[in-house]
C-alpha cells in the first residue's frame, strides 16, 4: 500500500507537470506584438485548434484578454456570418477588436469590446480565413449541423488549452448568418451537457426566419425613399425578395423575378450600401461578410475603407507569422471563403424556435438590430421576437422605450420575461459595432452585466424637444 504522503507527492508532481504542459500550449500561441500595433498591457493569443486529426481539419482563432482585470471578466465568443465569412477580418479588425488597420500600422480602437470582456474570435467553418481542412472534399458541402459540431469540438479543446476560463461566465455573440451559428451552438452545448458556464447569447441583425427577414426589405427600402411606389408594389406582390433569394443560388431566376430585381437595383443605384442606407460608401471597398446576402460597403463615420485596409494587413507575411496563421490550399486570406460550398438550403431553417428553447433553459437571449440595415431590417426581426414572446406567454417586463448613450438616444429596447429582449441601435448598419461603436459598446456592456439600458434623465432632453413631437406640425 502506498502511503498517503507518497500519493500526495505524486499528485503534486503530476499537477505541476500538467500546469507546465497547459502553460506551454498557450504560450506557443501567445502573440508578442502584431506588426505596427501600439503598446498595450493585455495579452493576445492566436493559432490553430485541430478538431479532426484524421482529416487534419483545424480552426483558427484570435483571442484578446480584457484590457483590465481579465481574471474577473467574462469570456465572449464572437462569430461572423456569411455563411462562410471571417470573424477575424470583420469582427476583430473591422468592428470591435482592440485595433484597426490604418496604412502600415494598427490604431487603437477606443470602443473595443475587450474593455468589458475577454473576447475570442473564431474563423469558422474550416475553409474560412486561415481555418482549413487538408482533405479538400470537406469543402464540397458544409451545413449548419457540421458547423455547430465543429465549433463545439473547438471550444472543448480551447478550454483545455486555457483551463482558467472553464468556469468563467460565457457568452456567445455574432451577427448576420450567426443568427444560425450562435443559437445552434448554444443549443448543442446544452444538449451535450458540457460543463461550460453559458449565460447568454447576443445576435445582431440576424437571419432568423427566411421569409419574414428577407421580405421586410421592400417596405424598408420604400419607406426610406430608395424605391418608388410602383417598384414597392412589384417587389411585394409580383416577386418578393425571398423568392429572388431562393432562385438565385440555383440559377433559376425567372424572367418576372429578374425584371423586379433589375428594377429595384436600378432605382437604388450603385452608390447606396444596402446594409446602411443612410451612409456613404467606400468606392473601392472589398466584398464583406455579407456578400452572400448583399454587398456591404463601409461608412465615412468610422473608416470608410476599413475592410480594404484589413484585407491588405492580413495578407502581409509578417502579420500572418505574428498571428501564427498560414494559408493552406488558398493563395490569399479573404473576408469570405472562395473554396467553401455551404448548403444554402440551411438559410431556410428557422432558428426562432431554438431561441425559445434557450430562454426556457435559462439562457439570456438578446436580439439587436442596427436600424439602417435594409437587407435584414429591424422591422422583421422585431416582429419575430415579439411573436416568440407571445407564443411563449412571456409578459413584457420593459415596455418599448428609448435607451440612451450619453445624452443622445442610442436606440429602443423591449424586454420579455427575464431572459428575452430586443433592442435597436440607432444609426447603426448591419455591422452595428462598425458604424455605431460607442452605442454598441453600451449595449454590449449592459447585456453582459444583466443591467437595464440607460434611460433619459431630466438633464438629458433639451427643452425644445421636451414636448411631444406628434403634437407639433
Amino acid at each position: 500500500m502506498l502511503s498517503q504522503a507518497w500519493i500526495l507527492i505524486m499528485a503534486t508532481i503530476y499537477a505541476t507537470q500538467m500546469c507546465l504542459i497547459v502553460e506551454s500550449l498557450s504560450d506557443a500561441h501567445k502573440i508578442k506584438s502584431l506588426p505596427g500595433q501600439p503598446h498595450v498591457s493585455f495579452q493576445q493569443f492566436a493559432g490553430y485548434i485541430t478538431i479532426d486529426e484524421k482529416e487534419k481539419r483545424a480552426l483558427f482563432y484570435y483571442f484578446v484578454e480584457a484590457e483590465t482585470h481579465p481574471t474577473s471578466k467574462p469570456l465572449v465568443l464572437w462569430l461572423n456570418g456569411g455563411p462562410g465569412c471571417s470573424s477575424l477580418g470583420a469582427g476583430a479588425f473591422s468592428e470591435h477588436g482592440p485595433f484597426k488597420p490604418r496604412g502600415d500600422v494598427l490604431v487603437k480602437n477606443y470602443y473595443s469590446w475587450n474593455q468589458e470582456a475577454n473576447v475570442l474570435y473564431l474563423e469558422s467553418p474550416a475553409g474560412v480565413g486561415f481555418s482549413y481542412s487538408a482533405n479538400k472534399s470537406f469543402y464540397a458541402l458544409v451545413n449548419d449541423k457540421i458547423t455547430a459540431q465543429d465549433n463545439l469540438v473547438f471550444l472543448k479543446h480551447w478550454f483545455d488549452k486555457f483551463p482558467e476560463y472553464k468556469n468563467r461566465d460565457f457568452f456567445i455573440t455574432g451577427e448576420s448568418y450567426a443568427g444560425h451559428y450562435v443559437p445552434q451552438l448554444a443549443h448543442l452545448i446544452i444538449q451535450s451537457k458540457v460543463k461550460f458556464n453559458l449565460k447568454g447569447i447576443a445576435i445582431g441583425n440576424p437571419l432568423l426566419e427566411f421569409n419574414t427577414d428577407f421580405n421586410g426589405r421592400a417596405e424598408y427600402l420604400w419607406s426610406h425613399g430608395l424605391i418608388s411606389d410602383a417598384t414597392f408594389e412589384a417587389f411585394t406582390y409580383v416577386c418578393n425578395y425571398s423568392q429572388i433569394r431562393r432562385q438565385i443560388p440555383t440559377g433559376s431566376l425567372t424572367p418576372v423575378c429578374s425584371g423586379v430585381s433589375d428594377q429595384v437595383s436600378r432605382e437604388i443605384g450603385d452608390f447606396i450600401d444596402g446594409y446602411d442606407v443612410t451612409l456613404d460608401v467606400c468606392l473601392s471597398s472589398l466584398d464583406s461578410q455579407s456578400k452572400v446576402l448583399n454587398q456591404l460597403k463601409d461608412s465615412k463615420k468610422v473608416d470608410v475603407c476599413v475592410q480594404e485596409e484589413t484585407f491588405k494587413y492580413l495578407n502581409r507575411k509578417d502579420v500572418q507569422k505574428a498571428l501564427n496563421g498560414q494559408l493552406v490550399g488558398v493563395t490569399k486570406w479573404t473576408f469570405c471563403s472562395a473554396v467553401l460550398h455551404y448548403d444554402m438550403q440551411n438559410l431556410e431553417i428557422p432558428t426562432v424556435p431554438i431561441l425559445g428553447s434557450l430562454v426556457k433553459s435559462g439562457v439570456r437571449v438578446l436580439v439587436y438590430s442596427g436600424d439602417q440595415d435594409s437587407v435584414i431590417p429591424f422591422t422583421g426581426t422585431r416582429t419575430l421576437v415579439n411573436g416568440l414572446a407571445k407564443e411563449m406567454g412571456l409578459n413584457t417586463t420593459v415596455p418599448y422605450r428609448a435607451w440612451f448613450e450619453g445624452k443622445q438616444v442610442g436606440g429602443w429596447i423591449q424586454a420579455y420575461g427575464d431572459f428575452l429582449s430586443f433592442a435597436t441601435i440607432r444609426g447603426a448598419s448591419h455591422e452595428a459595432p462598425f458604424s455605431q461603436p460607442e452605442r454598441s459598446l453600451v449595449l454590449f456592456n449592459t447585456f453582459l452585466r444583466g443591467k437595464p439600458l440607460p434611460e433619459a434623465t431630466s438633464s438629458t432632453v433639451p427643452t425644445k424637444l421636451s414636448n411631444n413631437p406628434i403634437n407639433n406640425i
